[in-house]
């Protein structure tokens, strides 16, 4: 499928608009070409205030609150849903409620016609949702028109991106592909913005690293499995040539998740090939002139002190994924360091990055 060519821009609401990746979608979204924040949705504590009312004493981001955006009123999420659904062609779902909840949520969205891209885990286990990283699946969403006819929608879809333990490393392994990495062990050390905490509102964690991150590690060791897998018999059938064992540390950061991992091989590499094929990895979105895709996805540094989160996390404005520190490991296999934005590329701009690609692709159109 094609897209026309954009006349005007597609109308977009933000789901759970008062949390910190609520807030990061309208940071990115300011000045988007394509996309225009016509609706701000929340909790029924937050609906009929003002949104600069609604985050007064919580916004989070460097930059302030966009001043189309300060002044409109917030709608909940599901007691105004009939006047959200009118006013909106896009939705990205960021809501902070139980995970059958946001099913419901979400299924009812897309149902009405709307196109939900979604940040939340609640839907990356269901079967005929794709679960996207742009640069590694975009062909997991041929699975749209699959899930439109079975559910009976002829506008609306659910999409989803993964959790943000995985997109610092991920990328890496995917661009080492023709060297069939077989078994992964990665440890996380994850930023506190991840659990959508500052050190204002959490000093608990200044000076301190906590060991355990509740579900990180099976997300981080599974969702890999559906991104790697290819669709059979209408479904995403789950790799099944690599095995991913993960250790998840949230460490005393404000942004940036960063992975020490080690891969084997069944062709091991010499260090040459290995960085040859970072170097000159080859973005398939890059012909798609995406606003948010990096010009250039993966950066390779031959310093040892390098990828560090403070110099590094806002690479490519936050999108872009660094590594570096390849050494060779006593087990036949390589070592590495890599590192993402986990609030940028690990939540709302790449879902952000994901709702370009669906509309560059045809899945998204103005709703009348």
């Amino acid at each position: 499928m094609k897209n026309k060519k954009l006349k005007k821009k597609l109308r977009v609401g933000i789901l759970g608009a008062t949390g910190m990746v609520g807030q990061r979608f309208i940071s990115l979204l300011e000045k988007h070409p394509w996309f225009d924040v016509v609706v701000l949705a929340a909790s029924s504590q937050s609906a009929g205030k003002k949104y600069e009312e609604a985050v007064r004493g919580r916004w989070c981001m460097k930059n302030s609150i966009p001043k189309k955006i300060k002044k409109i009123t917030v709608k909940a999420v599901e007691g105004d849903f009939n006047e959200i659904v009118k006013n909106v062609d896009l939705v990205f779902s960021a809501i902070d409620m139980s995970k059958k909840k946001i099913k419901e949520v979400e299924e009812h969205y897309a149902s009405a016609g709307i196109a939900v891209v979604s940040n939340n885990s609640a839907h990356r286990w269901t079967e005929d949702v794709p679960m996207i990283m742009p640069e590694i699946n975009e062909n997991h969403l041929s699975l749209v028109s699959i899930q439109r006819k079975k559910r009976g929608w002829k506008k609306g879809l659910l999409v989803v991106k993964p959790n943000c333990s995985l997109q610092s490393y991920l990328p890496v392994i995917y661009a080492l592909k023709q060297f069939n990495p077989q078994i992964v062990s990665v440890t996380t050390l994850q930023a506190i913005s991840g659990a959508g905490k500052t050190f204002e509102s959490w000093p608990e964690m200044v000076d301190n690293c906590i060991p355990f991150i509740g579900g990180e590690e099976e997300k981080t060791e599974k969702e890999p499995l559906k991104i790697l897998g290819i669709i059979k018999n209408k479904k995403i059938e789950l790799a099944k040539n690599i095995n991913i064992s993960a250790t998840c540390i949230r460490v005393s950061v404000s942004d940036g998740h960063m992975a020490s991992v080690s891969v084997k091989f069944k062709k091991k590499p010499t260090f040459l090939q290995i960085k040859k094929a970072i170097i000159n990895f080859k973005n398939s979105l890059a012909k798609l002139n995406l606003p948010s895709a990096p010009k250039k996805f993966i950066k390779y540094f031959s310093e040892n002190n390098r990828p560090q989160t403070k110099l590094d996390r806002d690479y490519e404005n936050g999108m872009g994924i660094t590594c570096g520190r390849f050494r060779e490991d006593k087990d036949s296999g390589w070592k590495f360091i890599a590192l993402s934005h986990n609030t940028i590329r690990g939540a709302a701009g790449g879902a952000i990055l994901v709702a370009e690609l669906l509309y560059k692709k045809g899945y998204l159109s103005r709703n009348f």
